[in-house]
């Protein structure tokens, strides 16, 4: 049996590549997104009542790892990437049907020109990959106090501080008035160490870099801090 599935949606999200994202949604939780509802769909009736919910879950495909393979075993980073569990007992993006889900909150509903667009908080999600379904959180049903985590029982903490250079102090200055919330997007997203979890130990001093929103932005970990030593307006 075949099941054709099309998209409802895409996200407009200011990690613009896999490294950096968070692995999970709310680990950055201050980082905003927008879910655009495409052309077909972006219908006001489509949302009515999705106001009175805090949170939503989205059902997205990874569409950078579809018709890539995968494998019965992954090597997730939560073990340091050298320990092997079973697709199904890791949320690895390498699945057999490469389909993700995140929590997230919801922040507003605009539907104005023809166009929905949910603003979120939150989203672990790269910039342009497809939504196939919106599903409001039911916190009765959807939060289990009881739950348990397994080999990710708790939530990863922000592990390192984030200090600016000069040079990068001032530019986040410069660019304070076209993206104010540009310092708290590079804090939440370095704090989080999101190097390969193989190169954590072995890399002190390696210059890394990363496009966040239209900012690439130069870093390094120097001992239990990451040092922002640039941040330029993408070409």
């Amino acid at each position: 049996m075949k099941i054709a599935c099309q998209p409802i949606a895409l996200i407009r999200s200011p990690y613009k590549e896999k490294f950096a994202a968070p692995r999970q949604p709310n680990l950055a939780p201050s980082v905003r997104a927008e879910v655009e509802l495409l052309p077909e769909f972006a219908s006001p009736e489509a949302v009515r009542g999705l106001e009175g919910f805090s949170h939503i879950w989205l059902i997205f495909l990874f569409d950078q790892t579809y018709g890539k393979g995968w494998k019965p075993t992954v090597r997730p980073p939560r073990l340091g990437g050298n320990q092997r569990v079973g697709v199904f007992a890791c949320r690895s993006p390498f699945r057999p049907n490469p389909l993700g889900l995140s929590a997230v909150k919801l922040l507003s509903i605009d539907c104005a020109d023809g166009r929905v667009v949910l603003q979120v908080q939150g989203a672990d999600l790269i910039d342009g990959t497809p939504i196939l379904d919106i599903k409001p959180y039911l916190p009765y049903t959807d939060g289990i106090p009881e739950a348990t985590g397994g080999f990710a029982g708790r939530a990863p903490m922000a592990s390192l501080a984030v200090v600016f250079s000069a040079r990068a102090q001032q530019q986040l200055s410069d660019f304070a008035a076209q993206s104010p919330q540009l310092e708290t997007l590079i804090v939440e997203t370095l704090s989080l160490d999101p190097r390969p979890a193989y190169k954590q130990e072995n890399d002190a001093g390696r210059e890394y870099g990363v496009l966040l929103d239209r900012y690439n932005v130069r870093w390094r970990v120097e001992g239990e801090r990451v040092l922002v030593q640039e941040i330029a307006l993408a070409e």
